[in-house]
């Protein structure tokens, strides 16, 4: 990979939630550690000017909790500039191009609604910031495939797939990263990491509060694309995933994109989906609403590897409480020895878990302590320390800053992931009434056939 580093950003929405929340946050992590000494041009419809935004970040940089060491700060104030104007106007991205004046190659970085994306590759384009560029995709990628084939073809017009950027901020985590380290740095796992082994995989994402105030954007989009089609169907695929035959990025990429082909899509009788009670009164939410706040599904890959291994990924919005993790069941012993008789010992378990906190967990059967020779529950924890400057957008940013596209995903992968949930976007049946703090509609354990439990509760 010989990618060029980026020698401006330029970043769409910039007065946005995305950018209050986590890419303000980020630019100062990345200045912090040395990465990010570009110009950064932001560019929204909102009145301000260059001091105003050099204000908002600062304002965001202390909501996420950092201590700003004032002569970081100062490094990045000195490479914020801020172009106001509309992005269907041709002199917006005029300024633009004056800002960015002849550094190239630039990352142009957008976080607005995809209605947009049309005008501002255009825009982009009609300036010559698409030459040797590089383009930053929030996801959703589209609403289904038709719509992300159309947004594929919109943007390909101008960059070709090799610079184009689909972020998807779980393959981020430090977490989500450590689970691929943990399976191929170590020999012990891949004997036992296939159908004749493991039970069954279970995925979580659940949240412990509802859409707070973003109704009117939840209600166009539910479960299923919010959070179901792009990060836990990426969870599946690097828990499934084949070797990567090198450290080339898209060799990570095509092993990721073999599982998506190899998973049925999605029928009306393997999803379960829920809404809890009150979401209608939400404001912004339609009074009829029949949108899920929380999908579960039943997946099956049809490999060599995992053929007649379930797959129970569940996500859902003011449940219990607020955890993601995905928990891989051994098969248990053929035979219980060393235990009492009406207490069998339970499966070996292993769970990586990316929040509250990062860590793994090893659930093992070891001796009860006394005179009896039985066995009983014990876990092995491996905690992780988030580094400082690390989080999800930190990482992504500077990936995108030096043309790594190995933790994003690729048009291919996009539309088999859409192609795995369309079936059921429409046909599907009514969404299920579950009360705020339970763990979503009990007709959800159907999934479970009967002979499994929810690990996570």
């Amino acid at each position: 990979m010989n990618a060029t580093q980026a020698e401006a950003l330029i970043l769409f929405g910039i007065s946005g939630d995305l950018a209050r929340k986590m890419l303000f946050s980020a630019l100062y992590d990345l200045t912090a550690t040395g990465e990010l000494e570009v110009p950064v041009i932001g560019v929204a419809a909102s009145d301000w000017n260059d001091d105003t935004l050099r204000q908002r970040a600062r304002a965001a940089i202390e909501e996420a909790g950092e201590q700003i060491d004032e002569r970081v700060f100062a490094r990045l104030a000195a490479n914020l500039s801020y172009v106001a104007g509309d992005y269907r106007d041709r002199d917006t991205f005029a300024e633009i191009a004056a800002r960015a004046g002849d550094r190239a190659p630039t990352v142009s970085y957008l976080a607005i609604p995809p209605t947009l994306f049309d005008d501002v590759i255009e825009g982009l384009a009609a300036e010559g910031l698409n030459r040797n560029g590089r383009v930053v995709f929030e996801k959703p990628f589209g609403r289904d495939t038709a719509t992300a084939v159309e947004l594929n073809e919109i943007v390909q017009r101008h960059y070709p797939e090799d610079r184009v950027y689909r972020i998807d901020h779980f393959l981020g985590k430090e977490a989500v990263q450590n689970l691929m380290i943990f399976r191929f740095a170590n020999t012990i796992l891949e004997p036992i990491w296939n159908r004749h082994f493991v039970r069954g995989v279970q995925v979580t994402l659940a949240e412990d509060f509802g859409v707070e105030g973003r109704g009117a954007f939840y209600d166009s989009v539910g479960a299923l694309r919010d959070v179901v089609q792009n990060h836990l169907l990426q969870m599946v695929a690097l828990l499934a995933m084949e070797p990567p035959v090198s450290a080339h990025p898209d060799a990570l990429r095509d092993e990721r994109v073999k599982v998506l082909r190899a998973i049925r899509s999605l029928e009306p009788d393997t999803l379960i989906r829920g809404q809890y009670a009150g979401y209608r009164n939400e404001p912004g939410v339609a009074s009829d609403s029949d949108t899920e706040t929380y999908a579960a599904a039943r997946f099956e890959i049809d490999s060599w590897r995992w053929a007649g291994v379930p797959w129970i990924v569940r996500a859902g919005k003011a449940l219990t409480t607020t955890v993601t993790e995905a928990t891989v069941e051994f098969v248990q012993p053929p035979r219980p020895l060393f235990a009492h008789a009406d207490c069998a010992p339970g499966p070996n378990r292993i769970t990586f878990r990316a929040k509250p906190d990062d860590g793994i967990a090893l659930s093992m059967q070891a001796k009860v302590p006394g005179h009896a020779l039985v066995s009983g529950p014990t876990e092995l924890h491996l905690r992780h320390d988030r580094p400082a400057g690390r989080g999800a957008y930190d990482r992504l940013l500077g990936d995108a800053l030096r043309g790594d596209p190995s933790l994003f995903a690729r048009r291919d992968g996009v539309l088999e992931a859409w192609r795995i949930v369309e079936p059921v976007l429409n046909d599907h049946r009514p969404a299920l009434e579950y009360d705020r703090g339970s763990w979503g509609p009990r007709t959800a354990d159907v999934l479970l056939d009967g002979n499994w439990e929810w690990i996570t509760r």
